[in-house]
């Protein structure tokens, strides 16, 4: 017998497809996996414990914590379908929160929800999904992913701009992609809670995640403390023409364009400084005026690349190629070009950016054919290694 695709997009009636679908006891994933069960999948529910579960307990606006774990097993139980809990601690510790403080000792500006998504969520469970004889790992967040003719899926932006979290997302391989699908990409986040009312789900008032989820409060400088104790040894401010400005308590307190908490104004006319270079190694931070920010050329490292076309394949074609780029999810694109040989990408920006530092993300966005804004597909990215 042959089936029409079912609406994920695989060849077998609802019934007979197994889903693992991500849940963080948010309103999101439990929609997401609610939708899925009503539509007739056979849905399994997974959560991930990643940190001390009694620290955990305390907190109310991060995922996977103790209250968010049982929100899940709620969910799971209301609709009638398994839930487990899986201890990935000692993952999550070593491939995000010790890379986390790492980065920072590097005098770098880390994203840990990237690394999250890029180790913990899409590889180890990824793997776990594979291990239950799923058909996919479905997740609630606001991305999108689509098939044209013969070609691989794409990732695209999702509809609400607003929620779209496509920057998160740009680590995400090919082969992952394949296997993953994000049924609220085509969502509002209001009709994601609408339907949270309608399908009687307790979370459906629950406020999102605002923290860093292992960070309480946001005190992050405690975290890379704890796992970077040199990244709290004192040192030097030093200006642009190597004058003394002053000292600092450590190099996990600054990152490139912070302004407030440095105490220091440049000259008689008080013009704010800015930090333009964390120097991990002499533990020296540079501080400079507004202008001495402006980067227009990036260097990437760890590429991910989600276009059609292999990169790198035919560098003629490639050659200062125009894309869309971001360093930062809420930022507007920015036009840039960039060239790729030797493995390595240089980007070349159109218009100068202030605040670029080491370690941010740099997604890539296609352009139209008259090279316009067009922030609907993902073709991947980096992490910026250095710009000057």
């Amino acid at each position: 017998m042959i089936h029409a695709m079912n609406s994920l997009g695989i060849d077998k009636p609802p019934s007979q497809t197994r889903v693992v679908v991500a849940m963080s006891g948010g309103v999101d994933s439990s929609v997401c996996a609610a939708l899925l069960a009503q539509q007739g999948y056979e849905v399994i529910g997974v959560t991930l414990q990643l940190y001390d579960f009694g620290k955990a307990v305390k907190k109310t606006k991060a995922c996977c914590a103790g209250q968010d774990i049982y929100d899940a097993k709620r969910v799971a139980s209301t609709l009638n379908f398994p839930h487990y809990v899986l201890d990935y601690e000692s993952r999550f510790h070593e491939g995000v929160m010790k890379d986390f403080a790492d980065s920072y000792a590097r005098g770098e500006t880390p994203i840990p929800c990237i690394r999250c998504n890029q180790s913990v969520k899409f590889t180890d469970l990824l793997h776990a999904a594979r291990d239950l004889d799923a058909d996919c790992l479905a997740t609630g967040h606001y991305v999108q992913r689509y098939t044209h003719q013969d070609k691989n899926p794409g990732l695209y932006c999702a509809i609400d701009a607003n929620k779209d979290q496509s920057y998160f997302l740009f680590a995400t391989t090919q082969n992952q992609l394949n296997f993953l699908r994000f049924p609220l990409g085509g969502f509002e986040k209001t009709k994601t809670r609408a339907l949270a009312h309608e399908l009687g789900l307790r979370v459906a008032s629950k406020p999102d995640s605002q923290d860093i989820c292992f960070v309480p409060e946001g005190k992050y400088t405690d975290i890379v403390e704890r796992l970077r104790p040199d990244a709290a040894l004192a040192g030097e401010i030093v200006d642009t023409k190597g004058n003394i400005r002053g000292t600092h308590q450590g190099i996990m307190h600054y990152t490139v364009g912070q302004r407030r908490g440095l105490g220091l104004t440049h000259g008689s006319g008080r013009t704010p400084l800015f930090v333009l270079d964390v120097n991990a190694k002499t533990r020296q931070i540079l501080v400079g005026e507004r202008e001495n920010l402006e980067k227009s050329h990036l260097y990437l490292r760890e590429l991910n690349w989600l276009g059609d076309d292999v990169l790198g394949t035919y560098d003629s074609h490639l050659h200062r190629q125009n894309i869309w780029i971001k360093i930062r999810s809420t930022q507007a694109p920015l036009r840039a070009q960039f060239t790729y040989a030797d493995n390595a990408l240089h980007l070349t920006l159109t218009s100068p950016l202030a605040g670029v530092s080491p370690g941010q993300a740099c997604v890539f966005y296609q352009a139209n054919a008259d090279n316009s804004a067009h922030t609907g597909r993902v073709l991947g990215g980096g992490f910026i290694a250095h710009a000057r």
